[in-house]
């Protein structure tokens, strides 16, 4: 018997316009936020056009999903079909994004992102107290704010056993939503990763808390399990994920994943120039979400003592908060990634408990587990219980109160592990705000480099930065 085996790869298509000029995909409450916080509809409101997909689906092109911010599709073809998708006339690019031409069954494939923590459940040396003490948010919530009010998105891994556990208010998951191709069983075993996310945030238990246990949430998967695949292809489900909570009218967006390193060496990138924040469709959605009136929190990434050291996408996209990790006694994890971003930006922001968080596993047992991944849904509650204290204020209001509030805003970390800090989350509830933060952050400028005094300094957004990212101004 001869077996044919016909080899299919993962492609971004992105198709030259948008001639279907249908309603924005918005839903009401994602209309009724935009029209608060003044934030326009424009051209990436409207959908993709049926009409370029249909045509696709025509040749026998597999569409896995669609992204209106950059109109185009992530879909499954063979190269041959890939070729003659090129040259259709509507057809901009044709961007290959998973290659599967290897065995499904092999040695372990090279990881970049930050699901890699150790996890313990011999000795808890930290209750939620005091992780929650560590950025003050105690006060907030015997003040009554807790997340109420607030519309929440985990996106991660695997949320296992997340709609049994008991620790989690079933009326406050309003849905869920898996953009992989790889599993039908969106609770099953494909990991536990995203299920401690959500404990940090919205878990209740005898001697647990979450940092905001009151507000309503999404969870979206957007990490591939099967194969141990590592492409930019989940960079793309990952843009979905922003887009679909941006027409729900998400408020805080908690992204526990991170990508730098690829099993392609050709797609892995170069940490001096493509950590800008404009280099991948993954980093550029996460600002764009921002723009659009959403609070997006990424880890910052475990690499701080490997040979990569630095971030990933989308931890180094603009006017998000990327999260540092740090244990209860305010100490930096050695193992949380440094920064700036390549084009000298400030990162990670803030900093929040990652060592040794306490967290709960999808079998109900209260353990502690190291990494940003952990930090950064403790960073997503603490905006959520501000923002429910605060619900007149937009996104960047919130996200400036937060750094501002950090231990070491007014000279954040030389090193470039903490950034501004730890923020203290009463203190960024009653300090007066500037009346002039803008609902949306200008559209991301090209930093200009100027010599002054024989040094070279970078100059972004009106500030002025030396090239290791410190700001002189």
């Amino acid at each position: 018997m001869v077996y044919l085996f016909i080899l299919l790869y993962a492609y971004f298509v992105s198709f030259l316009d948008k001639p279907e000029k249908t309603a924005p995909q918005l839903s009401p409450r994602a209309v009724e936020q935009r029209a608060r916080w003044n934030i326009p509809t424009d051209g990436m409101d409207y959908p993709v056009s049926p009409m370029y997909m249909d045509s696709l689906r025509r040749m026998g092109v597999r569409i896995y999903h669609k992204s209106r911010w950059f109109n185009g599709v992530t879909c499954e073809m063979t190269e041959r079909q890939a070729q003659k998708v090129a040259a259709l006339q509507f057809v901009r690019n044709v961007e290959m994004t998973r290659d599967d031409s290897d065995p499904i069954y092999g040695s372990p494939r090279r990881r970049s992102k930050w699901a890699a923590e150790q996890v313990t459940t011999d000795t808890l040396f930290h209750y939620t107290d005091e992780q929650l003490a560590t950025y003050n948010l105690h006060p907030l919530h015997e003040a009554g704010f807790e997340g109420q009010g607030i519309l929440m998105a985990v996106c991660d891994g695997g949320f296992q056993r997340a709609n049994v556990l008991s620790c989690f208010r079933r009326e406050q998951e309003l849905g869920h939503f898996d953009f992989t191709d790889d599993t039908d069983n969106f609770y099953g075993p494909t990991g536990m990763h995203g299920t401690m996310c959500l404990s940090a945030i919205t878990g209740i238990a005898d001697e647990f808390y979450g940092a905001a246990t009151q507000a309503e949430y999404y969870l979206m998967r957007s990490e591939e399990a099967e194969n141990s695949r590592e492409s930019p292809k989940e960079m793309d489900n990952l843009v979905v994920a922003l887009e679909t909570a941006d027409s729900l009218g998400v408020n805080v967006f908690s992204v526990s994943l991170g990508y730098a390193l690829f099993d392609n060496d050709a797609w892995t990138l170069d940490k001096y120039t493509e950590l800008d924040g404009r280099s991948t469709r993954a980093s550029i959605a996460a600002t764009i979400a921002a723009r659009k009136g959403m609070l997006v929190c990424v880890a910052a990434g475990n690499e701080g003592n490997s040979s990569w050291r630095t971030l990933g996408a989308p931890a180094d996209a603009d006017s998000i908060l990327t999260v540092g990790a740090v244990s209860t006694d305010s100490l930096i994890g050695d193992f949380s990634s440094y920064g700036p971003s390549s084009d000298g930006r400030v990162k990670p922001e803030v900093c929040a408990v990652g060592v040794q968080t306490t967290l709960i596993n999808p079998w109900g047992t209260i353990v502690t587990s190291h990494g940003t991944s952990f930090a950064t849904p403790l960073m997503a509650g603490l905006a959520a219980s501000l923002w429910s204290a605060l619900p007149d204020e937009n996104a960047m209001q919130i996200r400036e109160r937060i750094i501002r509030s950090a231990h070491m805003y007014s000279t954040p970390d030389p090193a470039h592990q903490m950034g501004y800090g730890i923020p203290d989350a009463w203190q960024a509830y009653t300090m007066p705000l500037p009346a002039d933060i803008p609902s949306v952050q200008p559209e991301a400028e090209q930093p200009r480099k100027i010599i002054r005094g024989g040094q070279v300094l970078i100059i972004r957004h009106g500030h002025i930065y030396n090239l290791a990212g410190q700001r002189i101004n």
